[in-house]
């Protein structure tokens, strides 16, 4: 457990919540699969609901009924599978989607129209929905605290790792907590950062507030980190809040919504990270930090053009510091910054190792820095002292600017061999 100012960081992911359960079964959804493909979050009490989604025109069959479900701004249930995507399966896909949702209604005692459908996996391939049908009742009889161990598994396709976080803070008065489980290790980039995102909160907050928030979050958080240029068919990220913490209801800005928002954003940071970390054949996470920009807008965008540029990911993994491709793809962002009065640096990050191991928690220190441009004018620098900062496991690429006092960060990972031995047989 470690804390950020007045938000500490708990267990529990999905679960840390009240009111909330979760569970993980294998429905066998892909013959070749030995771990849980299919996942369930139940929260006792009817919740106020959010949701961003993917940006991509073609959208998976899940992801047009979600947009419905959090059209009415209310959910009680998720209930995702990996293993197959449910995407360009037509009207028989539609349907599919409809009956997940009537199948977890049914075991839950809720309306279907409350249940939140998510799918991840191979693209245009026929869901075999009856195999989650029959592992539902299980699914449901399992709901526990501890689920969540069992659902964050459930949701991995390509993920070395699961990926889950939990916070909690003083909401008027009371104790909030929001958990969160994701997956994203593919087809990642800038427009929700590719994935599933399954947020919770037991915080009362009404459903525009709740929107407010994520999407502030998501602005400099998930969109803010790329793998490999590609966005999904079936992005979705959703947040459920049942309001069982008991504090004051949030329903406009002021003190608490601050509160909540921090902590939604303490939370999404740590999930970005982890996602970047485990990029698909990753070998190291890459964090650009752009400092002294007109405008957090103008330094994020400059991050993220560094972050995924495939020639900066390439030099990353060779750990060459070629610091003029870094300078190339600030000037072909198309953002304004003053190339003369710009420097380049070049830093191990061993803080940021516990976003490779999901059981560390402990802060590191002793990182090194190395300056490679300064003022638009190169440096003579140590190659070797260059070369063994950038073969951390954890490097930031750090540029300052004079423009302005604005700050904005990204999140990649390195370009490798395996990223393309994971993708030249992903559906076979």
């Amino acid at each position: 457990m470690h804390t950020e100012s007045c938000i500490t960081f708990v267990d529990g992911g999905v679960t840390a919540a009240a009111g909330f359960t979760a569970n993980g079964v294998l429905s066998h959804i892909k013959a070749s699969r030995t771990t849980n493909d299919t996942a369930l979050v139940f929260s006792e009490k009817p919740c106020t609901a959010a949701g961003m989604f993917t940006q991509n025109r073609v959208q998976a069959e899940s992801v047009k009924l979600t947009r419905a479900v959090i059209a009415r701004g209310r959910a009680q249930a998720v209930i995702a599978n990996s293993g197959n995507a449910n995407a360009c399966t037509g009207a028989q896909g539609a349907a599919v989607a409809r009956r997940m949702a009537a199948c977890a209604a049914s075991a839950l005692g809720i309306s279907a129209d409350d249940v939140v459908v998510c799918s991840t996996g191979v693209i245009g391939q026929q869901l075999p929905v009856e195999k989650i049908e029959a592992s539902m009742p299980s699914l449901a009889s399992g709901l526990s605290k501890q689920g969540h161990e069992q659902a964050r598994i459930a949701i991995m396709t390509t993920d070395t790792q699961y990926k889950e976080c939990a916070v909690e803070t003083v909401i008027g008065g009371r104790t909030v907590r929001i958990g969160a489980m994701c997956k994203g290790s593919g087809m990642i980039h800038i427009n929700l950062g590719t994935m599933l995102c399954f947020i919770t909160t037991d915080c009362a907050i009404s459903a525009s507030m709740l929107d407010k928030a994520l999407r502030r979050s998501v602005a400099g958080t998930y969109n803010c980190v790329s793998v490999d240029g590609d966005t999904s068919t079936n992005d979705t990220i959703t947040i459920l809040a049942n309001g069982m913490a008991g504090n004051p209801e949030i329903t406009g800005e002021g003190a608490d919504f601050e509160a909540f928002a921090a902590a939604l954003d303490a939370l999404n940071t740590v999930m970005a990270k982890k996602i970047a970390a485990d990029g698909e054949g990753a070998s190291r996470l890459v964090e650009c930090t752009v400092t002294g920009a007109q405008s957090v807008q103008v330094a994020r965008a400059l991050a993220k053009e560094v972050i995924s540029s495939n020639l900066v990911k390439a030099a990353m993994f060779g750990a060459d510091a070629n610091w003029g491709r870094v300078l190339c793809a600030l000037g072909y962002s198309g953002q304004p910054f003053t190339p003369e009065k710009t420097s380049v640096y070049f830093s191990s990050k061993p803080e940021l190792s516990r976003y490779f191991d999901p059981a560390a928690d402990a802060e590191v220190s002793g990182g090194r820095m190395l300056q490679v441009f300064d003022h638009g004018v190169p440096l003579d620098f140590d190659e070797d002292a260059a070369k063994q900062i950038l073969s951390s496991q954890t490097v930031e690429i750090l540029v300052t600017l004079e423009d302005g006092t604005a700050e904005g960060k990204a999140w990649g990972c390195d370009l490798t061999y395996d990223y393309v031995k994971i993708n030249g047989d992903y559906r076979t």
